[in-house]
């Protein structure tokens, strides 16, 4: 199958390394800079250093060519940039079939990725769905055993890609839940801070495990009020994200709360991260959401205080330890 990969940070990249090894794959690259140096050294330092590119993979800066032939395209901008690549979609392959891989809520609007692409597609947009679960894009670049989900509403196009798209290193699930798919990735970023946050105070292995558990309950209380499925959130686009997430040391989004738990300010832990932590603002996203559809979310509602400067670390846990106790 003919991919092409649209954008090219870290996980556009993997998804590029290892797709190659079976489809057709053109992987546009939207920075000059950027398209300069994978074309010159096979490889892309900036976000997967010592992890050289396929000598089949096609690099293109030229967004138009690298849709031209795609049987289907895959949307690996961050979220902050998702309009912008899906308004260019539009434009060029208007009947092209697509997933994303971003996560979170758009700032300002908190619409879900889906959402979002409703808004910016025609009503007779192809079809489409989101590509998420555990998967750091290192180790999916360096073909290491990773299961995902993609999800759609077209049931047949969620199982023939899923199809497709999977390999002996990557094994895709099909499901029709992208609600649920896409909260359980929105919301484990979020708890990903407060898991480094809880690490960097050295809290334990039984605080991580109470935060994680209890996190879960939210995501799951706020991805049904959202329309979303219980049962997808027991599954690898929640639990398996999440568990991922919030105890992996390559987790962007746990290093900025291990940074916070040290004192350190949030913009020099943003400036200093260098990729997209999807957290940051998805947090204040959730939080607003949570409040108008009356969800409880302590957690995410103190990590959001945290960020915003009105709890130090040591006093964000005091606050979530000092809640009034309830049934579980």
């Amino acid at each position: 199958m003919k991919v092409a990969i649209l954008g090219a940070g870290a996980w556009g990249t993997a998804l590029a390394i290892t797709l190659s090894r079976s489809h057709d794959l053109t992987l546009w690259v939207h920075d000059a800079n950027l398209f300069q140096a994978l074309f010159s050294t096979k490889e892309n330092q900036a976000f997967l250093p010592g992890i050289p590119l396929p000598r089949e993979l096609i690099l293109s800066p030229d967004f138009a060519d690298s849709v031209a032939h795609a049987e289907l395209a895959v949307v690996a901008a961050p979220l902050l940039e998702l309009r912008n690549t899906l308004r260019s979609l539009r434009q060029t392959a208007p009947t092209l079939p697509f997933l994303w891989v971003c996560k979170g809520l758009e700032a300002n609007t908190g619409l879900l990725p889906h959402q979002v692409a409703a808004e910016e597609m025609s009503d007779t947009a192809p079809a489409h769905g989101v590509l998420t679960g555990p998967s750091f894009a290192e180790e999916v670049a360096r073909g290491l055993p990773t299961a995902v989900t993609l999800a759609s509403t077209t049931a047949d196009f969620a199982r023939r890609q899923a199809q497709a798209l999977s390999s002996p290193r990557l094994r895709i699930y099909a499901g029709s839940d992208v609600v649920g798919a896409e909260v359980g990735g929105a919301v484990k970023n979020v708890l990903a801070i407060a898991a480094g946050i809880c690490d960097g105070l050295g809290l334990g292995l039984n605080a991580r495990a109470a935060l994680i558990t209890r996190g879960l309950a939210e995501t799951v209380r706020f991805a049904v009020a959202m329309g979303g499925r219980r049962e997808t959130l027991m599954g690898l686009a929640g639990m398996g994200d999440l568990i991922l997430t919030c105890t992996g040391d390559l987790s962007r989004n746990r290093r900025v709360g291990l940074a916070l738990a040290k004192g350190q300010a949030l913009a020099d832990i943003t400036r200093d991260l260098g990729h997209v932590a999807e957290g940051v603002p998805s947090a204040r996203e959730v939080a607003r959401r949570a409040r108008q559809l009356n969800v409880d979310m302590p957690i995410i509602q103190t990590v959001c205080a945290l960020l915003d400067g009105a709890l130090s670390a040591p006093e964000a846990v005091a606050h979530l330890m000092s809640r009034d106790t309830k049934e579980e």
